[in-house]
C-alpha cells in the first residue's frame, strides 16, 4: 500500500491501456452509422459574401443538410459564440462583435466556417461541399498587431477590442523617473499554433429524447452550458461527454461553432452526426496562442534594487473574441507580472487588437509565460546593460521569506516561497561556474555558447471549488467520480494514489470516473494547472468524510466502544480486531445501508498557489550557418509536495519542450492577404526529439499554506519557464558580437542574418 501512496514515482495507470490501442477518444466512440459532417470554410481573410447557393450540394447523392447562417438562424439557433470581455480603462466592458458559427454575410480571416454540409459518408459531404456556389467580394485585409487599418468590426473602432490597465500609473512614472537607473526592453511574442496529438472533434445523438454531443475537450459543464444557451434547450436536456483526449493545452478549453452544429444537425436529422477535424483545418481553425508585442521598463536604484516596474502589450485578439481572449494578456498577464521581485511601484496596461487571422485564446501557462517572458528577458538585459552579474541582480530584488505572505502590487497574494534558495541549487546543479570552461571549447569550435536565466513563478487559475464522490460498487470495487477531465496528465494513476493513501484500498480496486455530465455533479475542468490541488483537496475532504461516516457502523458492527481508523484500517484501540473500507462497504451493502455507500463533497481552496523555479539554459550558435542548438538544461522547480514526482517531472518536460519548441522553431505566418502560409507540418517548425536537450529536474519544495495537501500545480510552470529562458541564452551567446535585440524564433535563417548584420556593422567601422 505505501508503495503506491502519495509523494511515489508510480509508473502511469493508464499508459499499458492508451499505448496498446485501448484508448477512447472521441472520433472511436461516435456510435455505427452516424451521419460525417464537412465544414466548407472561406479561402479569403476578408470579405462580403455576395453569393451562397448550396441548392446543387443539397441535390449530391448521399446529402442529407447543409446549414448555412441563414438556416440556423431560421431554426432558432443562436448565431454567436459567448464570450467574456475585458474591462476597458474608462469601465465599459471590451468590444464584443458577435462571432457568428456560419458566417453571416461577410468572413474575417481564412478558415472562418461558411457551410456545413452532413452525408452519409465524409467523401459524399466534400463532394457535395464542393458544389456549393461562394462568391466572396474581397475587403482589405489586415494582419498587423497595431492599431487602425482597415476596418473588421464596426463594433471595434479602430480595430480595438479592449484597452485594459492596472497598478498605479502616477507612481510608477515618479519611481521611473526618480531611479538610479532604467532599463527599456522591446520584444515579440511570436504567435504559434497548438498543434495536439489529437485534432478537434465531436458527435451527437439523440438519446432517450434529450441531446448527447461527446467532445474531446477540457471539461463537460462548459459546453453543456453553452449548447443549452445557444440551442434554446433545458440544460437538464443535454448530456455532454468527454472521453480521452489527446492533447489540450488551453485550446480545447473554448467553444468552436463544430460542436454546436453536430448538435443541432442531429436534432434536425434524428440522426447521430459526427465531425472530426485534419490537420490543415485545424492549423486554419484552432485558437492560436501568444502574438503580442511586449515592452518592459525597469527602474532600479543605487544598490541595483528594483524600484519600479511598467509593463505595455498590444495583443493580437485574431479576427473574434475567442472565450477568455480578451483576459489572458490583461487580466491573467497581471497575477504574475511582478514576477518574484519586490516591487511595489507596477503599472501594466494592454491593448487587444482585431485581424484578419485565426482567434487567439489559451495556450499552456495563458498570460503567465507571456508576462515572465517579458519581466525575465528584462532582467537579463538589465544585467548586461548595467555590466553586474545577472544572478545577483535578481537576489537584490528576490522576495524574501521572510516577507511572506506578500501582497503584490496587482493584487495577489504570494503564500510562500524561497527563490534563493532555489536559485542556488539550480546554478549548483546547473554547473554555472563550468560554464565559461564550456564556452571558449565551443568558441574553439566555431561555435557562440550562452547561458540564459528565468526565474518564473506562476498562479494557479480555475474555479477554486471542486466535488468528489466516493461510490462502494456491487462488485467490490470504489469508483471515485472527479470535476477534472485529463488531457494526457494522468489523473487517473494520481487520484488513485490518493485514495489509496485515504483509504486503504488497494491501487487496482479503484475505477476513475470523469467527463460525463450525468454522472458527475458538477467539475471545473481542467485548466490552469488547477486539478491537483482543487480536485485533490476535494478527494481528501470526500475520504475523510467516508472514515467519519464509517466509524460509528463499524463499531456497531464489530460490538466496540471505540474505533480509529489508522494504516487503511478501522481497528479497536488496544485490541487486535479489525476491519478494511471495502470489508465495512461490503457489510453496510448486506446490512441495507446504502446512505453508507455513496459520499460527495466539495471544497474551495482559500486562495490560490504559485508555483515557481529557476530555469537554466545553455545554447550553442554555428556561426556559419545561424544554427541553434539547446545543448544543456536545468530546471529546478518548487511545486510544493509532490503527488507523484516522475509524473511532475514528465509535465516539465512537456512543458520545457512545448517553450523550446516556440523559442526556436516555430512561428505562425500570414502574408498580406491573409493566406496562413504554415498550414502543415511541411511548413510550421514543430520541435522534434533531435533538437531537444535532456532536461534535468529537481525539486527543493516549500509546501503551499492555500491546501491541506501543501501541493502547488505543475502542468504549465515548463512553458513558463522556458521560452525566457532560451532567449537569454541566445543574448547571451550573440553579446559578443555586438547584437543586442534578439527576438524568437532563433531559426537558422533568423540568426544567420543577425550574425550577418552584426558583421556588416564591425566592418562598417
Amino acid at each position: 500500500m505505501e508503495k503506491f501512496g502519495l509523494s511515489q514515482s508510480n509508473r502511469r495507470a493508464e499508459d499499458p491501456r492508451l499505448l496498446t490501442g485501448g484508448g477512447s477518444y472521441v472520433d472511436d466512440r461516435a456510435p455505427a452509422g452516424a451521419l460525417r459532417a464537412y465544414v466548407l470554410r472561406s479561402q479569403v481573410a476578408h470579405g462580403e459574401i455576395a453569393t451562397l447557393d448550396v441548392s446543387e450540394a443539397e441535390a449530391a447523392p448521399g446529402v442529407h443538410l447543409v446549414l448555412t447562417a441563414a438556416r440556423i438562424e431560421a431554426d432558432g439557433v443562436k448565431n454567436h459564440i459567448s464570450t467574456t470581455p475585458a474591462e476597458n480603462r474608462d469601465g465599459t466592458k471590451g468590444a464584443t462583435p458577435t462571432r457568428p458559427l456560419l458566417a453571416n454575410g461577410r468572413v474575417r480571416f481564412v478558415g472562418e466556417p461558411v457551410a456545413f454540409v452532413v452525408a452519409d459518408t465524409l467523401e459524399a459531404a466534400r463532394d457535395a461541399a464542393e458544389l456549393i456556389e461562394l462568391d466572396i467580394d474581397e475587403l482589405p485585409v489586415k494582419v498587423d498587431v497595431a492599431e487602425g487599418g482597415p476596418e473588421i468590426h464596426p463594433e471595434a473602432p479602430g480595430n480595438l477590442a479592449y484597452d485594459w490597465e492596472k497598478g498605479d500609473a502616477d507612481a510608477t512614472e515618479a519611481a521611473l523617473n526618480t531611479a538610479h537607473k532604467v532599463v527599456r526592453l522591446t520584444a515579440q511574442d511570436n504567435r504559434i499554433i497548438c498543434a495536439s496529438l489529437e485534432p478537434r472533434g465531436a458527435w451527437a445523438e439523440i438519446e432517450d429524447g434529450r441531446l448527447h454531443v461527446c467532445v474531446n475537450g477540457q471539461g463537460v459543464w462548459g459546453p453543456k452550458r453553452q449548447l443549452a444557451t445557444t440551442l434554446g434547450l433545458k440544460e437538464a436536456d443535454v448530456r455532454v461527454t468527454n472521453p480521452d483526449v489527446g492533447g489540450g493545452f488551453g485550446m480545447k478549453a473554448m467553444g468552436y461553432p463544430e460542436m454546436f452544429l453536430v448538435a443541432h444537425a442531429a436534432r434536425k436529422l434524428d440522426r447521430p452526426v459526427r465531425w472530426m477535424s485534419d490537420r490543415s483545418e485545424a492549423m486554419l481553425s484552432d485558437n492560436a496562442g501568444r502574438d503580442l508585442v511586449q515592452t518592459a521598463e525597469l527602474g532600479f536604484d543605487e544598490n541595483l534594487k528594483l524600484v519600479a516596474y511598467r509593463s505595455t502589450n498590444v495583443a493580437n485578439m485574431g479576427a473574434y473574441n475567442s472565450g477568455y481572449a480578451q483576459n489572458i494578456q490583461s487580466e491573467l498577464f497581471s497575477k504574475v507580472m511582478p514576477g518574484v521581485y519586490d516591487v511595489q511601484a507596477c503599472y501594466m496596461r494592454s491593448k487587444g487588437v482585431f485581424t484578419n487571422t485565426t482567434q487567439v485564446d489559451a495556450y499552456r501557462g495563458a498570460g503567465r509565460p507571456e508576462a515572465i517572458f517579458i519581466l525575465e528577458r528584462a532582467m537579463d538585459f538589465a544585467a548586461k546593460e548595467l555590466g553586474v552579474d545577472r544572478f545577483e541582480l535578481r537576489r537584490k530584488s528576490f522576495i524574501r521569506p521572510d516577507q511572506f505572505p506578500y501582497a503584490t502590487a496587482m493584487g495577489e497574494t504570494y503564500d510562500v516561497g524561497d527563490f534563493d534558495r532555489v536559485l542556488s541549487r539550480a546554478m549548483a546543479e546547473a554547473d554555472v561556474d563550468g560554464f565559461a570552461a564550456r564556452r571558449d571549447a565551443g568558441a574553439a569550435a566555431g561555435k557562440l555558447r550562452g547561458l540564459g536565466l528565468c526565474y518564473y513563478i506562476e498562479s494557479i487559475l480555475g474555479d477554486p471549488s471542486e466535488t468528489a464522490e466516493i461510490e462502494f460498487t456491487e462488485d467490490g470495487r470504489v469508483s471515485l467520480y472527479v470535476g477534472t477531465q485529463s488531457n494526457g496528465q494522468g489523473h487517473e494513476t494520481v487520484y488513485r494514489q490518493f485514495l489509496a493513501t485515504d483509504l486503504g484500498v488497494d491501487a487496482d480496486m479503484i475505477d476513475i470516473v470523469q467527463g460525463d455530465s450525468d454522472r458527475i455533479a458538477k467539475g471545473g475542468g481542467t485548466g490552469g494547472s488547477r486539478s491537483v490541488t482543487t480536485q485533490g483537496t476535494a478527494n481528501r475532504a470526500t475520504a475523510e468524510k467516508v472514515v467519519e461516516k464509517f466509524t460509528p457502523f463499524v463499531a456497531e458492527t464489530l460490538q466496540v466502544a471505540e474505533v480509529a481508523f489508522e494504516d487503511g484500517q478501522f481497528r479497536s484501540p488496544g485490541s487486535n480486531v479489525v476491519m478494511t473500507v471495502l470489508e465495512a462497504a461490503a457489510k453496510a451493502r448486506a446490512a441495507g445501508r446504502t446512505d453508507l455507500l455513496k459520499t460527495r463533497e466539495t471544497t474551495t481552496l482559500p486562495g490560490r498557489s504559485y508555483p515557481n523555479g529557476a530555469h537554466l539554459c545553455e545554447v550553442e550558435i554555428d556561426r556559419a550557418t545561424g544554427n541553434l542548438e539547446v545543448v544543456k538544461y536545468t530546471v529546478v522547480d518548487d511545486f510544493g509536495n509532490l503527488m507523484n514526482p516522475m509524473l511532475a517531472e514528465g509535465q516539465v518536460h512537456g512543458g520545457v519542450a512545448q517553450g523550446i519548441g516556440q523559442a526556436v522553431s516555430e512561428h505562425v505566418v500570414y502574408d498580406e492577404d491573409g493566406q496562413l502560409l504554415t498550414a502543415s507540418f511541411m511548413d510550421y517548425g514543430m520541435p522534434r526529439a533531435v533538437g531537444l536537450p535532456m532536461i534535468a529536474f529537481y525539486s527543493e519544495p516549500v509546501p503551499s499554506t492555500q491546501n491541506v495537501l501543501g501541493m502547488k500545480g505543475c502542468g504549465e510552470a515548463g512553458t513558463v519557464g522556458a521560452m525566457a529562458a532560451v532567449a537569454n541564452a541566445a543574448l547571451d551567446a550573440l553579446w559578443p558580437v555586438g547584437i543586442r535585440e534578439v527576438d524568437m524564433p532563433f531559426t537558422p535563417a533568423r540568426v544567420w542574418s543577425m550574425l550577418q548584420q552584426a558583421e556588416s556593422a564591425i566592418a562598417a567601422e
